[in-house]
């Protein structure tokens, strides 16, 4: 067999960070980008120094050297865009924010690679000059999306690529990268490679960068594979991939220096606060928000009853005394319920656990206390989302918090506002935090009882920050149970 080279003359080998966490990548941006969200925007030093702190305390990495901890924030940084930085202050990025906010990996990520382009600023400025030299202008992902739209277009998506076809055919390739060659001609050289049964150097060093973004596709949501091998396009995902690839959008700041081939370190360091900027610029208008229930669901009948339960309109016995009430609060609820959306992760994770709890009451026999469970619109402010019910009537004040990851979390920590916390406070072992982790695998379920109570006694670590940040051991305190479907 042959070993496929590229044209010696064609031959760029491109790269960018690869994060030391790539391993725990999903865990540790959704950690990192609630902690920098919660530290805001302070002075470099005093900024650094509490981003550090933050990831000395993610799991294992208390002992690490500073070193190390530097390495973790500057490749956050870089990479994912998650910092912003002005002449005396750093700040947490808009990207960072969402994330904390929304608790939507898959959206973070396709975000992400929508935007993520060689050349730029995260990498080394002497890298990003050696690629404007080279005459880079190349956007991985909607390249990779564009070719397989036209692979498959007689064949019904049946058609993928591996992550060595697309190091050695695309990555590292001045024909693809800097000429923009059309996607029909890599696509002829990828299909004649595997009928002449050609063979490509799968060294893990040499692959790891296109492997990269192959990865963090799957973890957009973009790409699936059945065994890792290759890579397809999910057809789920028409709307977000029609967006990658009729995009014109680009970070101009190295236009000038790409067409001359030439440019300058001081050229190139300039552009650095500007690339930062883009890479957290507004795109409200491309919304890459995940149907949630379209993407944990295993087949369209599951989809169907999980639609039901998230809108309750089987399960809600109020909503249709809500319809013809005339005081205003029920009005209110009413409108909020109308506005319901399957890619709203909070208004998800509510309904879920909203059947969750009518099912447990119905399995317990006490199918007249249903009517009791109610959701409370967060507008309200009553501190929880669920008025939910015991078995003995007695109350239950549930506290929904909801993440949508590609692989499944481990975690030990969430965040209750200050409201929260003071209704825990006044409700004690009546209220409950859900902790609800939706993933394309796992629907997992685990219950905190009386937060407060916990705290006092020294089971649970509690740091205020705009309310309360608590930090558990699952193994101690809480605990899982079975995410229950309603079935009427």
């Amino acid at each position: 067999m042959n070993e496929y080279r590229i044209p010696s003359e064609y031959y760029f080998r491109i790269h960018h960070v690869r994060p030391r966490f790539k391993g725990d990548i999903e865990n540790v941006l959704i950690y990192m980008a609630e902690e920098l969200t919660a530290i805001g925007e302070k002075e470099v030093d005093k900024f650094i120094q509490e981003a550090n702190a933050a990831i000395y305390r993610y799991p294992g990495n208390a002992h690490r050297e500073l070193k190390t901890i530097n390495n973790w924030r500057t490749e956050i940084s870089a990479l994912f865009g998650f910092l912003e930085h002005t002449d005396t202050t750093d700040r947490p990025g808009r990207r960072a924010i969402e994330l904390a906010q929304r608790q939507d990996l898959v959206e973070s990520f396709k975000i992400w690679l929508y935007s993520f382009q060689y050349p730029g600023a995260h990498i080394k400025p002497k890298n990003v000059l050696e690629q404007i030299e080279a005459g880079i202008h190349f956007k991985p992902a909607q390249y990779i999306l564009k070719l397989l739209r036209y692979a498959n277009e007689n064949g019904g998506n049946s058609i993928g690529i591996t992550k060595f076809e697309a190091c050695h055919c695309i990555f590292n390739d001045l024909r693809v990268t800097r000429d923009h060659e059309d996607v029909a001609k890599t696509w002829e050289r990828i299909r004649k490679n595997r009928e002449d049964n050609v063979t490509y150097d799968q060294t893990g060093d040499v692959v790891r960068y296109a492997g990269d973004i192959i990865d963090y596709m799957e973890i957009a949501n973009l790409l699936k594979t059945y065994d890792s091998r290759t890579y397809y396009l999910n057809t789920l995902e028409e709307e977000s991939i029609i967006k990658f690839c009729e995009s014109t959008e680009w970070f101009d700041g190295y236009d000038k220096m790409i067409d001359a081939r030439s440019g300058s370190m001081d050229a190139v360091k300039e552009c650095v606060n500007d690339w930062f900027a883009y890479v957290n610029r507004d795109i409200k208008d491309t919304d890459f928000s995940t149907d949630i229930l379209a993407y944990i669901a295993s087949d369209e009948e599951e989809l169907k009853q999980l639609k039901e339960n998230a809108e309750n309109d089987e399960i809600d016995a109020t909503t249709a005394e809500l319809v013809h009430a005339e005081d205003d609060f029920t009005k209110r609820v009413t409108t909020y319920l109308d506005s319901f959306t399957t890619k709203d992760i909070g208004d998800i994770g509510e309904g879920l656990v909203h059947g969750h709890e009518c099912m447990r009451i119905k399995l317990g026999g006490r199918e007249d206390l249903i009517h009791l469970i109610k959701r409370i619109p967060t507008q309200f402010a009553v501190g929880y989302d669920i008025s939910s019910v015991e078995l003995d009537e007695r109350k239950r004040y549930i506290e929904v918090k909801t993440t949508i990851s590609s692989k499944p979390l481990h975690f030990n920590k969430v965040h209750l506002t200050k409201n929260e916390w003071n209704t825990a406070n006044s409700t004690r072992d009546r209220y409950y935090v859900y902790r609800l982790q939706l993933s394309k695998t796992e629907r997992t379920l685990f219950l905190l009882q009386d937060p407060v109570g916990l705290y006092k006694q020294d089971l649970i670590d509690m740091i205020p920050s705009s309310g309360a940040d608590i930090t558990f051991d699952p193994k101690k305190v809480g605990k899982y149970e079975e995410l229950l479907t309603w079935k009427n």
